[in-house]
């Protein structure tokens, strides 16, 4: 199943295999994805094509994919929904905002107000949403994928540490190579989705019942889990961080690392899932000193001696 999403996603989106496989971690873990990047470099296709990987339930009222633009004039009832009075009835309705999907793209979350982010992240947060003292949940399925512009540029609202927190990774995308743009230009003028329609697709259980399985199936040897707080205090006591990984991003790790095993054809958490995972998982949920440029470094530093420590406990590295 996991083949097939990956044969889609690669189809629509050429060059971008690392982003997809963390997409689809990211997807099994059961957390969500910030992509930073400039206009142009697939990010929406991708997403797309991801929701429209989900084979229609004719007993499902919800779209697969929903595409929420952020502007700065933007309401949080513009995402959540809203209470409309039916004169008929005599009574308040409610009424459905876009992040009632399976797949949501919250495009340039960092072009509208800290209000709407936070209406929007409260969401991704509890899988609900109030309206006038009422909740209203989301499917179990759940899925955000949010873009935002570097922020350098004019007009961005950057989200703060709490607030990234939501997200399981944050992903810089860089250019694609060279190949892989000739790939793009050789696909012309078929259109990326038709070419991603060509695989099968994957129904809701499926991903909901991997997401089970990957769970309670995925070993996680305690020499892991020793590793991994020792790498977090190793964060702390770097000099050039103000506040390092905290323990609720140990946790969020764990299924990551568990879904990334299952990708790589494994039941067992190896040393290399670890490195691979590290890094976006960790690195905007810290806080740096003034002056820092390079917070990758610093994740970096921490991770070689705990990749060090699990090859003394004999771990295998994985692939």
């Amino acid at each position: 199943m996991a083949a097939r999403l990956r044969r889609r996603l690669r189809a629509a989106v050429k060059g971008r295999d690392a982003v997809i496989d963390l997409l689809l971690i990211a997807l099994f873990a059961d957390g969500h994805v910030l992509l930073e990047d400039f206009p142009g470099s697939g990010k929406t296709t991708l997403a797309r094509a991801l929701g429209e990987s989900l084979a229609p339930d004719p007993s499902d009222t919800l779209p697969s994919f929903r595409r929420i633009q952020f502007t700065p004039d933007l309401l949080p009832s513009d995402i959540t929904g809203t209470n409309v009075f039916d004169p008929e009835t005599r009574r308040f309705d409610f009424r459905r905002g876009p992040i009632f999907a399976h797949v949501v793209l919250a495009d340039e979350i960092n072009r509208t107000s800290p209000k709407v982010q936070a209406a929007m992240l409260e969401a991704m947060a509890e899988k609900q949403v109030t309206i006038d003292d009422v909740s209203h949940p989301l499917d179990d399925l759940f899925f955000v994928i949010a873009t935002q512009n570097p922020l350098d540029l004019a007009g961005t609202y950057p989200l703060p540490t709490p607030q990234l927190d939501r997200f399981l990774f944050k992903v810089r995308m860089e250019p694609i190579e060279r190949a892989a743009e000739l790939e793009v230009l050789a696909t012309y003028p078929n259109a990326p989705l038709a070419l991603s329609a060509q695989e099968p697709q994957v129904s809701r259980a499926e991903i909901l019942g991997a997401r089970r399985a990957i769970r309670g199936g995925v070993a996680i040897a305690a020499p892991i889990k020793e590793a991994l707080v020792d790498m977090a205090r190793r964060t702390r006591e770097d000099p050039r961080v103000a506040q390092g990984a905290s323990t609720r991003s140990l946790v969020l790790l764990l299924p990551a690392l568990q879904a990334r095993a299952v990708l790589a054809g494994r039941d067992y958490v190896a040393p290399d899932d670890l490195a691979a995972l590290a890094e976006p998982v960790l690195r905007h949920r810290m806080s740096y000193m003034p002056g820092v440029e390079d917070p990758e470094r610093v994740v970096a530093d921490a991770l070689a001696p705990t990749l060090d420590q699990l090859a003394k406990a004999g771990l295998r590295r994985g692939s």
